[in-house]
């Protein structure tokens, strides 16, 4: 019904804009990166919207980028999924560290998001990660041969990861870097570089 509203931004609050359109506030449920994206003086701005209509409600929520909505789109498509947690995990996590994520089938990092548990964070995994290379504008994020998901899947690599995940990072950011390092070097070796790599991030 609503494709985009263009307008000028006269509210923000924690999880909502009002758009000004025509004399008209249209109060869009945003993510927490969408709202940092819109302009705090009342300038006009533009988002991307999905109304969600419900017996008792229409709610409309707008993204600042067709991706993120794109996104949201996606997430609310998972059975369990509502727009409460899809916004929930589009605030927590962006949309590059989401798709690494279910690539890397990093149940730990989706969970951050509130209200999200390992069930539905497992179920997201499932049902988009045949999905995620079809949204990502920057098909090199994975490399032609899917980096990330090699990562996880070769001997010395995985090791790699398994370790890094054990000194406290996220599987996916473990992943992701130890997806830049040579695969054909020692477990020891790849784990020194990777957190070079992590530590100048």
């Amino acid at each position: 019904m609503f494709y985009s509203l263009t307008g000028k931004v006269i509210n923000k609050g924690i999880s909502h804009a009002v758009i000004e359109c025509g004399g008209v506030g249209f109060l869009c449920y945003s993510s927490r990166f969408t709202l940092s994206d819109l302009p705090d003086d009342k300038s006009t701005a533009t988002v991307y919207t999905h109304l969600n209509v419900r017996e008792d409600a229409l709610d409309l929520f707008g993204f600042s980028t067709e991706y993120e909505l794109e996104w949201f789109k996606m997430l609310i498509t998972v059975n369990g999924v509502g727009p409460k947690a899809a916004l929930a995990i589009l605030s927590e996590l962006t949309v590059d560290e989401l798709a690494l994520a279910i690539s890397a089938k990093d149940v730990k990092a989706i969970t951050r998001a509130n209200g999200v548990g390992p069930k539905i964070a497992q179920r997201i995994i499932i049902e988009l990660k045949d999905k995620v290379k079809s949204v990502i504008p920057d098909a090199d994020l994975f490399g032609d041969s899917g980096r990330v998901g090699a990562a996880m899947e070769m001997p010395h690599t995985s090791e790699a990861v398994a370790a890094l995940t054990m000194l406290g990072y996220s599987q996916s950011e473990a992943a992701s870097v130890v997806s830049k390092i040579d695969p054909s070097l020692s477990v020891e070796a790849i784990i020194k570089q990777a957190l070079k790599l992590l530590s100048s991030m």
